[in-house]
């Protein structure tokens, strides 16, 4: 058993509250797929030791987000077409129940009415990467509707992963642009407590973003030469 203040706890919590940063770095897209991690430089950037950031590695390696390769290093990873398709299946289970049992008054409401309004002010001036990241913001509210911190932890990592592959697509404006109006609608439905259709439209919009996902994606994929 390890106490509490003991030096294995402290490297212990050091390393998840790392791995939270890693995670969101990787979610806002800082780093891209098939990007080379120096260990050197992001043990100085973070102020931690380099058996700390192992650890670290360690612990996204588990959750899919880096790879190890022998004699080369650790790298960001790039996803498969069946984790992209696991990835949809898990977000319609999470999300789509979440919002269907919704409690009417639930303040994770404001957060995607929040997200809805930036996404359009984003999309007005021509941000997309910024469009990107409020509909991420949008579907994290989305998961908070379920008032489960479980499900929260488990959607980071979800979420992490499919930036991993938008960041493949190079095309943020395709990528994006149709769900600014979709998830207004659903933000729309869910405030007028329709969460029954809500969940329904949500379900929709989630299958036909998988749909453009794979699509590009594999087109992407060939093009590149890559065997995944």
């Amino acid at each position: 058993m390890t106490l509490p203040d003991s030096p294995a706890a402290v490297t212990q919590t050091l390393s998840e509250r790392t791995a939270e940063q890693l995670r969101q770095k990787i979610t806002q897209g800082e780093f891209a797929p098939g990007q080379r991690l120096s260990e050197q430089a992001l043990s100085d950037s973070l102020g931690i030791s380099r058996n700390t950031l192992r650890e670290v590695f360690r612990l996204l390696t588990k959750e899919g987000l880096v790879k190890h390769s022998p004699n080369r290093g650790v790298f960001v990873a790039i996803p498969s077409i069946a984790a992209i398709i696991d990835i949809y299946r898990v977000r319609r289970l999470i999300e789509c129940q979440a919002l269907a049992q919704a409690y009417p008054r639930h303040p994770a409401k404001k957060k995607m009415r929040e997200a809805v309004e930036t996404a359009l002010r984003c999309r007005d001036t021509g941000d997309w990467l910024g469009v990107g990241t409020a509909n991420m913001k949008f579907h994290r509210a989305v998961v908070e509707l379920a008032d489960s911190e479980r499900l929260n932890l488990l959607f980071e990592s979800v979420l992490a992963e499919l930036r991993l592959a938008f960041g493949l697509l190079r095309d943020p404006e395709f990528l994006h642009a149709p769900y600014v109006d979709m998830n207004r609608n659903i933000l729309e439905l869910t405030e007028a407590g329709e969460f029954a259709r809500g969940a329904a439209a949500l379900n929709d919009y989630l299958v036909h973003s998988e749909r453009i996902v794979l699509a590009v994606y594999a087109r992407h994929l060939n093009d590149a030469g890559w065997d995944l």
